[in-house]
């Protein structure tokens, strides 16, 4: 710099002006070399960095490509430059190395975040970041390093050591602990959640409290994030996944069998017992033709044990319409291809109610997709609804307005089967009009 002040003063420029056109010159080239090292850093430097990411077997450089990790610290090149340059400025070399400071700490926040979310990003790409999620540690260590790159560049700054604000920050704890008490309870909670796996990303929950009914997408330090069926977005706190009781479906998908619990409703009047002629039709049905035989030879004996008196029907052990049902459902279920045969299949009666006698038919199928399992559960009670009149049975509905208007021509039928006819004499003959 002196070669140059020393030169505008033998163009005649005087000693002071001389110093500070010299300075001048001296700032235009080094910010102009700092440009031309951040232009051969990033169109140079930054593509042949990438054509090696992009063409090596490794695929974890990719992902810190993608979050252009390698891009943000590029820009510590000028600042370099222009560090190293401070002593050629006695006046300005402190103000020009603490700025230096300040936009490396910039730069260093900016590169490990980015760091950071490249970390989640290689993880998520192995099986096992669905039942040990990383994201909100991760999110704990960004707001770390924030905090700590925010007290770093206050004391720059300021020109104070990091130790006092520090002891500041202590005396602020209660402040601090009300700003951050989501985080501090859904680091709690994402600790809870992950070491008992009570929750993965891909996990069907139903949270009726906060709407929510669907896959979770997400789980991060304050939110988890629920894809509802209704392709809608629910978002609950992660503590309340602790506080608050949820359903986990993950057992259901896991076991391979998903339960069907549903009752058909039958009119107790139709039940009845079974006469020779019915049960010698319903020994036609493939799957109760065995089943009768031996009910039929059981009852038998017992009746004979017993001596019963078979004049009246009530006497003794008999087969029922709705028990020969019953058998049929329970033969068909056993039979059918959608069921699990490892689980539970059984068809039973609950409480008669005001809507008739429920047979309910608990079961599980043996495939937990949605849409496979509600056409196999609607096969099932089309079948069950279609036979119900096979054994004389009659499935209760309250009536309806079709029911109401046969009911009332009936009545108009017979109303007019009763109304006396007008007598007429043999030999009386009407009246003809004539012209």
């Amino acid at each position: 710099m002196l070669f140059i002040q020393s030169w505008f003063e033998d163009m005649g420029v005087a000693e002071r002006t001389a110093a500070y056109l010299a300075q001048g010159v001296m700032a235009l080239a080094i910010a102009l070399l700092s440009i031309i090292a951040n232009y051969i850093t990033k169109k140079v430097g930054l593509r042949v960095l990438a054509y090696y990411v992009n063409n090596n077997r490794y695929k974890w450089d990719n992902y810190m490509l993608d979050r252009k990790v390698f891009h943000k610290l590029s820009h510590i090149v000028p600042a370099i430059i222009i560090y190293a340059s401070a002593s050629l400025f006695p006046a300005y070399q402190t103000s020009i190395e603490k700025g230096v400071a300040i936009y490396l700490i910039v730069v260093a926040l900016l590169v490990i975040n980015a760091f950071l979310n490249a970390v989640n990003d290689i993880y998520v790409t192995f099986e096992i970041s669905k039942a040990r999620p990383i994201r909100g540690y991760l999110q704990v260590m960004k707001i770390f390093v924030f905090i700590v790159g925010g007290i770093l560049l206050i004391s720059n700054l300021i020109g104070q050591s990091p130790i006092i604000l520090l002891s500041g920050i202590g005396a602020l704890s209660a402040v601090i602990m009300l700003i951050f008490k989501d985080s501090i309870l859904g680091l709690v909670a994402g600790v809870q959640l992950t070491s008992n796996d009570m929750v993965r990303v891909g996990d069907w929950i139903e949270m009726p409290k906060y709407g929510a009914d669907g896959d979770v997408i997400d789980i991060s330090l304050n939110t988890v994030k629920v894809r509802n069926f209704d392709m809608t977005i629910t978002t609950i706190p992660t503590y309340a996944l602790i506080s608050d009781s949820f359903k986990n479906w993950r057992g259901m998908q896991t076991s391979g069998g998903r339960r069907i619990k549903r009752s058909v409703y039958l009119d107790m009047t139709s039940v009845a017992m079974c006469d020779p002629g019915t049960l010698e039709r319903m020994r036609k049905i493939h799957y109760l033709q065995e089943y009768i035989d031996r009910k039929l030879e059981e009852i038998e004996r017992y009746n004979e044990e017993h001596a019963v008196d078979r004049t009246s029907r009530v006497n003794g052990r008999a087969l029922t319409n709705i028990g020969l049902f019953r058998a049929y459902i329970q033969h068909y279920l056993d039979h059918h291809p959608k069921i699990h045969r490892g689980m539970t299949c059984i068809v039973r009666q609950l409480q008669p109610e005001e809507h008739g006698l429920p047979l309910e038919i608990y079961a599980f199928t043996n495939d937990t997709a949605w849409g496979n399992y509600e056409a196999a559960q609607s096969d099932i009670f089309d079948h069950i609804l279609a036979v119900a009149p096979e054994f004389g049975l009659r499935v209760f509905q309250n009536p309806t307005g079709h029911d109401m208007r046969q009911m009332i021509k009936a009545v108009q039928g017979q109303e007019g089967e009763l109304e006396p006819k007008p007598e007429q004499h043999p030999e009386q003959k009407p009246e003809l009009d004539t012209p």
